[in-house]
């Protein structure tokens, strides 16, 4: 996977140092916080820890494997549901959860028709609908797809220092990771592999909020979600 440059506006020269800083490995210190949530949809129940965007679209299926049945999140259909800016229309959140430094893992399967942008997008730094960030992980990278982006009282913008060409899905289960720590605003994202982030970005807009997952406007599976991190408190005048 090759990275590209991708440079915004104001963060040049932050991603210069901050590249310089960290590199292209995971953090591992993310790793020895506090395990804040886990799931891995084995009930029905699972589906009260979340909040969607739109419910209906969204449910736990099972498919056996070598015999042994696996329960997962789906997003079947589209919601319905309309962003007050352009931003993705399929969420689901974590109820009850906000925090500062976060790591998210999980694993995904993307289930649409194969495409220039079929994707899949983590959210993060959800404070309401029109602030948060996300990152859509998509076959081709262009200004609107495979990319890091924020939607901060507008449309989505994109603000990845970093990103490959694309990420090419298949019918099969990925492991994605997604890091974030606020005091110098990295963001890197993982895919299979973990030694090489698939996009970065440098931004301390959003030092807290809300973590998910869904799509802008696809389909997709979500399974054995766990996230460690800092527990925060959400302002009081949000």
């Amino acid at each position: 996977m090759r990275l590209v440059p991708f440079t915004c506006t104001g963060v040049a020269l932050l991603v210069a140092l901050s590249l310089t800083a960290f590199g292209h490995q995971r953090n591992g210190d993310l790793d020895k916080l506090a395990k804040l949530f886990e799931c891995d949809f084995s009930n029905e129940k699972a589906l009260t820890q979340w909040t969607f965007t739109d419910p209906k679209a969204w449910r736990i299926d099972s498919a056996s494997v070598n015999g042994t049945t696996n329960r997962f999140l789906s997003l079947f259909r589209q919601s319905e549901y309309n962003p007050p800016v352009r931003s993705p229309i399929n969420i689901a959140l974590i109820k009850d959860l906000v925090v500062s430094d976060f790591l998210i893992q999980l694993k995904v399967r993307s289930t649409t028709r194969d495409y220039p942008h079929r994707d899949i997008c983590l959210f993060f730094g959800y404070q309401d609908p029109t602030h948060f960030y996300y990152a859509h992980i998509a076959r081709s990278a262009d200004p609107a797809a495979h990319s890091i982006f924020i939607v901060n009282g507008e449309p989505r913008k994109s603000i990845a220092a970093q990103r490959t060409d694309g990420f090419t899905w298949d019918q099969g289960w990925h492991t994605i990771r997604l890091e974030r720590t606020t005091k110098d605003g990295r963001i890197a994202l993982f895919v299979d592999r973990m030694d090489q982030p698939i996009m970065t970005a440098f931004d301390r807009t959003f030092t807290w909020g809300q973590v998910g997952v869904g799509s802008f406007d696809d389909t997709g599976e979500f399974d054995d979600i766990v996230v460690r991190g800092v527990r925060v408190e959400r302002p009081t005048n949000q």
